[in-house]
């Protein structure tokens, strides 16, 4: 069946195919929805978004029909991958996020196309986001087909001009620069309260991690006040473990010196506002860690765990590059902090020390911010590259 959105194009509007498999939930499918809405928004592309899972999906898009194996949603396709894959009309670029396997049917078409002579879809192998030193030697490399006349381009996001760089939409720190955080805490805080003078309002978004229990402590005992919004993800559980008892959305929680607040799962444009309104933010995997560069505030990322500590190589890689220019004192905490919370070990001492450089850390962040905004963005040089008439070079 031939998709009735896959119109004649011009030119500079093309036919994309972007293929996801759902893999922790969030993740995958977060940055792969948010490229989709920024090409077909941004560049005007006519795009189509393959999903395995589209139940997993629906939080982050608010109006999906998981039922459906095909709708149109923010100016994007939305198809159920499904097998056997249905015949559809190639797209001039195909994307297989994250090392998912295309179906074999659309690369035997592909194939189809060169040896007829015609032009075959730009295939891109979108990579996992790294802030790595290898990235600039891999990012860009091409690999050819072992049977079929086809290459696969390689799109490595990384932190500088020597990868594909990072999701940000156009105004986005424009948005971010007129945000009204006040307003925000009436509308959204849960309780429509704002934090109280002095009071530390932090994001708390995670995988499980059996440290909440002692940052948890901290917080409760600590001479400063702490406002934490919970929004419903895995790591509630944690939370609710922390605490002894079992917490929903809506729930209000107090202990000691510490305010806890669970909020409803929300679509990504209202957990960007939620990052902007908080004073430090928690965050896990990929999509969350960009969103939390952007809002220019204090963040501690909690990496998706590999095995064998893989993850830590590239944790440390990456704070190597954003702890660049501080303090001694800031970037020995900061490390600690995020060590501990990544190897579920967190204690008051550790907090106490991250606190402790938290206004130096709030400067430096806005500043860091400000450097990854002058690079080109993700979905642009997607553009860029898939416009080349070549598509044997990058």
């Amino acid at each position: 069946m031939v998709s009735r959105t896959f119109m004649p194009l011009s030119a500079a509007r093309q036919r994309w195919d972007i293929f996801c498999t759902v893999i922790d939930n969030y993740g995958d499918i977060g940055v792969c929805w948010r490229l989709a809405r920024q090409l077909a928004a941004e560049h005007e592309h006519c795009v189509r978004l393959w999903v395995d899972d589209l139940v997993s999906f629906a939080p982050l898009c608010p109006g999906l029909d998981p039922t459906l194996a095909q709708q149109q949603l923010g100016g994007v396709e939305i198809r159920r991958w499904t097998v056997p894959f249905p015949e559809v009309e190639l797209a001039d670029v195909v994307i297989e996020a994250f090392g998912c396997a295309l179906p074999e049917p659309l690369v035997a078409a592909m194939a189809r196309c060169r040896e007829q002579n015609k032009a075959a879809p730009y295939w891109i192998n979108l990579e996992y986001l790294s802030a790595e030193s290898w990235v600039a030697e891999c990012h860009g490399l091409t690999s050819p087909h072992p049977r079929l006349p086809l290459i696969k381009h390689f799109f490595i996001p990384g932190f500088d001009e020597h990868s594909a760089g990072l999701l940000r939409e156009r105004g986005l720190l424009v948005h971010h620069a007129n945000f009204d955080a006040p307003k925000w805490w009436k509308a959204s805080g849960g309780s429509g309260n704002p934090p109280e003078a002095g009071q530390l309002a932090i994001s708390l978004f995670a995988y499980e991690n059996r440290a909440v229990a002692g940052l948890f402590d901290a917080w409760s005992n600590g001479g400063r006040g702490v406002l934490c919004l919970v929004p419903e993800s895995r790591v509630l559980k944690s939370v609710s473990g922390a605490l002894g008892k079992p917490l929903a959305v809506g729930e209000i929680s107090r202990q000691g010196a510490l305010e806890l607040r669970i909020r409803p799962f929300v679509r990504q444009e209202a957990y960007d506002d939620l990052l902007l309104a908080c004073d430090l933010n928690f965050v896990r995997g990929e999509d969350s860690l960009v969103r939390a560069i952007w809002a220019g505030k204090p963040f501690v990322w909690h990496i998706y765990p590999q095995d064998k500590e893989a993850h830590f190589v590239k944790l440390d890689a990456f704070l190597d590059r954003y702890c660049v220019g501080l303090s001694p004192a800031a970037d020995s905490a900061l490390r600690h902090f995020w060590h501990t919370w990544n190897r579920e070990s967190t204690d008051a001492d550790a907090w106490l020390a991250f606190l402790a450089v938290l206004p130096e850390l709030a400067e430096h962040t806005l500043r860091w911010r400000d450097q990854l905004a002058k690079q080109i963005d993700l979905a642009s040089l997607l553009t860029g590259f898939c416009q080349n008439s070549d598509k044997n070079q990058l």
